[in-house]
């Protein structure tokens, strides 16, 4: 039981940390404006109070249960839950997922960010709606666009099964519907970077003799590092987490096909709620990890815009003085 209410202070202390520590660097960086607030400070201080009762309700207490329901049996339960061999499969399996996912999503996000930020073609805005496409699509409906195209009676099934090849219920099937649903957030947080960025520096190394590649890894990419990490985060924890399209193409057969928040459902509805927490625990945990380093890559993001921003412009060089 100790060890339970240490984790749970832990798990605060992690939180409150984060948010501390992000709000005292924008404090001391953010230059301070006058206040053009006219609202009364009751009314500021009630919409604040609200604000925070809203983040601790429907935030940090459901993080708290979750973690308070995993190790309410003890810890020798906790860990059985996590090193029973089907769980252990979902979690093999979701690592796999995200570890084919994220680097494919990387390359795509990338390669899509930069034709739509930094070049002007025909059929750019249709791009730019395919990428925005798995946020307008339900997940599941998503799964079963993957299921008509590759199952049993699907326009390539019969093709499949005569080559011995499956897709549906298998891991490729998992791996396609999880691009799918992570695709645009790589691109996403790209796109509006680059375009702030502009062509200017690229547009410098190429004049002076620099090719597309050089130009992309010396240049563009230094440029956006902290964006794509950030999209980076934020791209393998909706993999991991995904449910709906997965669950469509997987088939939910256990120690198999079954990711983690599969098999966290299916704890749940065979009534064993303290392996499902203990498993859901997992999730929680990569969530909380995700803050931590969405927080990090945001804060070195600023500080090197700062220390950029605060560098004298450089001198224009004497030619006369120079030749003479």
């Amino acid at each position: 039981m100790p060890t339970m209410y240490l984790v749970l202070i832990a798990i605060v202390v992690v939180v409150l940390g984060t948010v501390l520590a992000r709000y005292q660097y924008v404090a001391r960086h953010v230059p301070e404006v006058q206040s053009t607030v006219t609202e009364p400070r009751w009314v500021r201080w009630t919409l604040t109070g609200i604000a925070l009762v809203f983040m601790l309700l429907f935030l940090l207490l459901p993080l708290l249960a979750v973690f308070f329901e995993a190790l309410r049996k003890g810890w020798d339960v906790y860990v059985s839950a996590l090193t029973e061999p089907d769980a252990w499969s979902a979690i093999k399996l979701t690592l796999i997922t995200a570890l084919i996912a994220v680097p494919l999503n990387l390359v795509f996000g990338v390669a899509a960010a930069w034709a739509i930020a930094k070049f002007e073609f025909k059929g750019k805005a249709l791009l730019t709606s395919l990428v925005d496409l798995p946020f307008s699509v339900s997940p599941v409906v998503a799964g079963l666009t993957y299921v008509l195209l590759f199952g049993a009676n699907g326009w390539f099934g019969a093709w499949l099964e005569a080559h011995n090849l499956k897709v549906i219920f298998a891991v490729p099937g998992i791996v396609l519907a999880t691009v799918f649903v992570t695709f645009p957030f790589i691109a996403r947080e790209l796109i509006p970077l680059m375009q702030a960025q502009g062509n200017d520096e690229e547009q410098a190394a190429i004049v002076l003799g620099a090719s597309g590649w050089q130009t992309f890894w010396r240049v563009t990419l230094p440029n956006i590092k902290w964006g794509l990490l950030y999209g980076v985060i934020l791209c393998n924890a909706r993999a991991m987490g995904e449910f709906g399209a997965v669950s469509v193409v997987s088939g939910s057969i256990r120690g198999q096909t079954n990711t983690i928040p599969l098999h966290v459902e299916i704890l749940y509805a065979d009534f064993q709620s303290s392996a499902a927490f203990a498993v859901a625990s997992l999730l929680a945990l990569l969530a909380l990890v995700t803050l931590v380093l969405k927080s990090i890559a945001e804060w070195r993001a600023e500080k090197e815009h700062k220390e950029a921003a605060s560098l004298p412009p450089e001198r224009p060089r004497d030619d006369s003085a120079a030749t003479a």
